[in-house]
């Protein structure tokens, strides 16, 4: 009897027979608008049936919040992604915490135990992979979990907000192979991830449509970072037949390439071509401007802050895989080869 005198209900035993989040019967509780209209119905039903003490809201300090989770911090598309994510907190309300858990076991522990304490709305995750235990434990404190991926994932659980590589690949390609390019150099991202698979498929699939046979010396693996696309530019300069230009599927990579094109006394766009893969805002500013393959990553953070925010209101989401268009951004590092 407890409970049915209001005493001892809590705001978490409400969210839980509710089936909703903590913050959305938080919502409910300080009239904010933002919920679905059955679910404040269902929530307001339950608080009234229970016999919930409202408390005065004079002195409540919690504010929403949105976790916004990287495996790595050290890329700058992490950082076009936080802004994304702030723009829509900021119109909002709700603030952002940003975390990153290193692939890590302990780390992913640490960070569960930490957000538990705060008044999250939900999770955003930019990951390759979110394991199961952790989705199991957040579908249990039912805080609404969508996934960014740069990186690819798998379709799973939660909604999950991309780009189109394939697409982008398949138009950075077509445009080396438009300007005369036969010899196509591509450097490819870590071959477990789907974006990268995606890459690799465009590229692919734009010279197989210009018959232009696929040469395996001219593929070389890569990381995402500089390191790798300036090992794999310098291997691709050194064979007997050099490639005329060279697809890297990362911006960083691009730039990588640019210096193993510096050290071989070359220079770009003269001697070979680089098309990148991002638009981060540095590469604008690179001599010459790369061109590359605009991913929307603000965007993309954008549209995960709004899903999240629609499911903690008990919202549908309306597709759970969302691909964001990509485009080609041409400037000055390629030219028809000589």
């Amino acid at each position: 009897m407890g409970a049915e005198n209001g005493r001892n209900v809590t705001i978490a035993m409400i969210a839980r027979l509710a089936g909703v989040s903590v913050p959305t019967v938080s919502r409910v509780i300080n009239g904010r608008s933002d919920v679905a209209p059955d679910t404040r119905e269902r929530v307001e039903a339950l608080l009234n049936r229970h016999g919930y003490r409202r408390r005065s809201p004079a002195r409540r300090t919690d504010a929403a919040l949105i976790d916004l989770v990287f495996n790595d911090l050290d890329s700058p598309w992490a950082v076009e992604i936080i802004r994304g994510v702030e723009d829509v907190g900021q119109t909002s309300g709700v603030g952002t915490v940003v975390s990153a858990i290193h692939w890590r076991i302990s780390s992913a522990k640490q960070w569960l135990d930490n957000m538990r304490t705060r008044s999250t709305e939900g999770v955003i995750f930019v990951t390759s992979m979110v394991n199961p235990p952790l989705q199991a434990e957040l579908r249990r404190l039912h805080l609404p979990v969508v996934i960014i991926d740069p990186a690819g994932v798998d379709p799973q659980e939660s909604p999950t907000i991309g780009a189109t590589n394939w697409a982008g690949s398949l138009s950075a390609n077509q445009y080396l192979i438009s300007l005369g390019h036969r010899r196509i150099g591509f450097i490819a991202g870590p071959p477990h991830l789907m974006c990268s698979r995606a890459r690799m498929d465009g590229y692919r699939a734009a010279l197989g449509a210009a018959d232009i046979p696929i040469d395996d010396a001219l593929i070389r693996p890569g990381n995402f970072y500089h390191e790798s696309g300036f090992s794999a530019g310098t291997q691709l300069l050194a064979l007997p037949d050099p490639p005329t230009a060279i697809f890297a599927s990362s911006d960083q990579m691009a730039l990588g390439v640019y210096e193993a094109v510096r050290k071989r006394g070359l220079r770009v766009p003269d001697d070979v071509s680089v098309v990148g893969f991002d638009d981060l805002p540095e590469v604008r500013w690179c001599s010459p401007p790369l061109t590359t393959v605009r991913q929307p990553l603000a965007e993309m953070g954008m549209l995960a802050a709004r899903t999240v925010l629609r499911l903690a209101g008990g919202e549908k989401t309306e597709s759970p895989r969302v691909e964001l268009a990509t485009e080609l951004i041409v400037r000055d590092s390629a030219a028809p080869p000589r």
